[in-house]
């Protein structure tokens, strides 16, 4: 994976940062796999705008992605490595050795012509196979999390994000999240060996405001430009600071706790994320 510097043969292109693209191995999706998505703009059931700053963007086709990988014992060839318009990680397109074809977030390291597997028994910890907690070897990198047995991964889905399997006791197994979060989950969760692909996304360098707009980005207000009646940060003569860093709703926004202490997650919670 690389990033290319553009050359400044424009005002929007003398930051410009883009991705490479060296994984990518198709531009043309699998029809079998693609959904319609529909947009909202930010509005609800009675056309009211509910979700500020939403709108526009270019047209997509959602990508139907395989989260649980319960296809087990069944090896998959790696067809391609594609874009996702989705999500920020790219995404690989496996051909089972029934004729089964799905989508799955690709790892770092993946090939066009490799074999992966999923199953609980039998399958080797290398990068692409899924295996529950119980069976990887600790200390290793893993992504693609569940939460709960058969949910489907919801953890460590982004791009170069990455999970760490610390330690295994009875039930349950201590993990490492990317928030810098240590939690407890249950061992019979499924997860992905491997860093998530497209590591290099942060270095991206956007360039203009048009690119946000492409993406259903609209322009957002800063809260000390407004009056007191729309923010607890408006008001106030000229260039006014705004007071403490706070919500619309007036809540702090700067190390102000929200987690409620009853939470019933609370006790799967070894070490909070890092400040």
């Amino acid at each position: 994976m690389s990033v290319r510097k553009l050359k400044p043969i424009t005002p929007g292109q003398r930051f410009r940062v883009v991705n490479g693209f060296d994984a990518i191995t198709t531009d043309k999706p699998e029809k079998s796999l693609l959904a319609p998505k529909k947009r909202t703009g930010g509005r609800n059931n009675r056309g009211k705008m509910t979700m500020r700053y939403k709108g526009g963007g270019h047209k997509k086709r959602y990508r139907i992605i395989d989260f649980k990988r319960d296809k087990q014992g069944i090896p998959a060839e790696i067809a391609s490595i594609q874009y996702d318009p989705n999500r920020t990680a790219f995404i690989a397109l496996l051909n089972y050795q029934d004729g089964e074809k799905r989508y799955v977030i690709a790892q770092n390291g993946l090939k066009v012509g490799q074999n992966i597997v999923s199953g609980n028994s039998n399958v080797a910890p290398e990068i692409g196979n899924a295996m529950p907690l119980s069976e990887v070897p600790l200390g290793t990198i893993v992504s693609c999390l569940e939460l709960r047995p058969g949910q489907g991964a919801v953890m460590a889905r982004s791009a170069g994000s990455f999970a760490q399997l610390m330690a295994k006791d009875g039930k349950f197994a201590t993990v490492k999240l990317p928030s810098g979060e240590t939690r407890l989950i249950l061992a019979d969760c499924m997860a992905t060996i491997g860093v998530v692909s497209n590591s290099d996304h942060q270095l991206l360098v956007s360039g203009k405001a048009g690119r946000s707009r492409w993406l259903g980005r609209r322009p957002r207000t800063r809260p000390v430009v407004m009056n007191p009646v729309d923010h607890p940060m408006g008001g106030g003569e000229g260039k006014s600071s705004g007071g403490h860093p706070r919500s619309r709703n007036g809540i702090p926004a700067k190390g102000y706790r929200t987690r409620s202490k009853t939470k019933a997650s609370n006790k799967y919670i070894v070490e909070r994320r890092n400040k």
